[in-house]
This record gives C-alpha cells, sequence and structure tokens, in this order.
C-alpha cells in the first residue's frame, strides 16, 4: 500500500501539485493499522492509502488539507477506546500518533529581465532549490552558456510571452527588466495573476509612477498591495551580487512562511488602497 502512496506522491511532485502525507509514527495497544502506515491527501479531497479508516482518518483527511494551505506539518494523537472512535465502531482500545507533513514540489520562480541582478538571482535561486524560468528578449543576456543546467532560458518578448502563458498559482514572479516601460507591462499582467510572490525591482519614486499608471488603467488596489516593492529584504544592497542576495532572501522567506505579505517599504507607499508619495 505504501508504494502506491509514495509513487502517487512523486507523481504530484512532478505534476507541480502539493499534497500531505499523513503517517502512523506510534501506536499502542490495539490499532487497526501498524506504524509507518501512510495516506496521501490531495488539496482537492483525493486520497491514495490508509491509515485504518474510520472518524480518526476522517479527522486526519481535513487536517491534511488544511496544513496544505497553511503549509505546515502537525502531529496528533487518537484514542482508539474513547467516544470519538465509537461513532465508527472502531473500538480498539488502542492509542495511535500521525505526523502530518504537507510536501511541495521545488517552487517555481520566474525571472523577468536577463540584465546583472536578473542573471545573479538566476543562479542563486536555481542554487537554494528553485526551479528557474528566466525571460528577456535580448539574446545577449538571456544566453543558456551564462547559468546552470536546470534553469530555464526564454528568450522572448515579456509582455507577449506573458499573454501566451498563465503561470501556477504557487509560482514566484520577480520583475527586474531593463526598465520603466519594460517593468510596467509585466506588472500590468503579474499583479492580478494570484501568484504566490511578485516582486517588482526600483525605487520608491518609480515604484509610485507606475502604481499610479496602472491604477489610471484600472488595475485594482487590492492587486497592487499584494505586490513586494521595492523588492527585496532592507539589507542595505548595492551591487547587482547584493541585490539579488536580497530578492533571494525575500523569496526564501515567503517560502517558509516568515514573510506572507509585502515588506514594510512597499506597505509605506499605500494609503486607504491608493498610492501616496
Amino acid at each position: 500500500m505504501n508504494q502506491e502512496v509514495f509513487a502517487a506522491l512523486a507523481e504530484a511532485l512532478q505534476r507541480g501539485e502539493g499534497v500531505a502525507l499523513v503517517t502512523i509514527v506510534s501506536s499502542n495497544g490495539s490499532t487497526p493499522q501498524r506504524v509507518g502506515a501512510k495516506m496521501l491527501v490531495y488539496a482537492d479531497g483525493r486520497t491514495v492509502g490508509t491509515i485504518g479508516g474510520g472518524c480518526y482518518e476522517n479527522d486526519a483527511f481535513w487536517k491534511a488539507r488544511e496544513a496544505i494551505g497553511s503549509r505546515q506539518p502537525a502531529r496528533f494523537t487518537y484514542e482508539l477506546s474513547d467516544d470519538f472512535a465509537e461513532e465508527s465502531g472502531l473500538i480498539c482500545g488502542g492509542q495511535m500518533e500521525v505526523f502530518i507533513e504537507p510536501v511541495e514540489p521545488a517552487p517555481e520562480v520566474y525571472v523577468f529581465g536577463a540584465g546583472h541582478v536578473g542573471q545573479c538571482l538566476a543562479r542563486m535561486a536555481h542554487e537554494a532549490g528553485f526551479r528557474v524560468h528566466l525571460v528577456d528578449d535580448r539574446e545577449k543576456f538571456a544566453d543558456p552558456s551564462l547559468f546552470p543546467e536546470g534553469v530555464e532560458v526564454i528568450v522572448e518578448d515579456i509582455p507577449g510571452w506573458l499573454q501566451t502563458r498563465t503561470l501556477p498559482p504557487g509560482a514566484y514572479a520577480v520583475i527586474v527588466t531593463r526598465g520603466h516601460r519594460h517593468d510596467l507591462d509585466a506588472l500590468r499582467a503579474l499583479a492580478p495573476a494570484g501568484l504566490r510572490y511578485v516582486g517588482l525591482i526600483g525605487s520608491r519614486a518609480k515604484v509610485r509612477r507606475i502604481y499610479d499608471a496602472l491604477l489610471a488603467e484600472g488595475l485594482a488596489a487590492e492587486a497592487l498591495a499584494a505586490v513586494h516593492a521595492p523588492i527585496g529584504l532592507d539589507i542595505g544592497a548595492v551591487t547587482p551580487q547584493e541585490i539579488a542576495v536580497s530578492i533571494l532572501a525575500e523569496l526564501i522567506a515567503v517560502r517558509h512562511g516568515k514573510l506572507a505579505g509585502p515588506g514594510a517599504a512597499a506597505a509605506s507607499l499605500r494609503w486607504d488602497g491608493a498610492v501616496r508619495a
């Protein structure tokens, strides 16, 4: 049974789908499944495998779906001789502890712009375990020979490429193009896309101008409120390498739930849904 679970887990990760793995990690007395029994739970409610059935499995199932959303592991103990177990007729007289582990595929980061910062970030993010896609229309900069194997380099016009693609909801998007107009075009497509992370490089003044332009076009203020801008953690970065480090640190913080929303620098640009000076 566990072999089936492991195969389903591998297939889910290959598809880029997050799941939760429920495992019996300890048991005492009489229990319907032994230590090591596993159940895989999908976000849409599908399951593979079992930890024994009954009300406790149903409870673990719902906790597993919650874990997929929160991305936080959890451990629970079930008394199989109490009223909770009696509802299903499984009065085994034992105790069972389960561990619920959300399992995510390697996160995908789309770097828009292959200039000095974009190149550094693509290399660093790849080393940090992200699946990196780099998009730029300049062959000189978007040259696969400049990057390690595994970094996808796409030589296309950024707005045109975005018009033909739907990025997965769990993706990270980093906008570090070569100019104001290219940043504006990229943010117009990415801000309302509902991604896990969207970041825009630039000074506060530049960010304010881009926000003003997009708000004037009718883009919802709520979409812009979710953008990390200016991008990166404030570590006093100056060089392209340092800026790339600050951006990667922010991506990692979001990945591990240490930074859920835009940074204070971005928040200070907004008031009541509007951009202010």
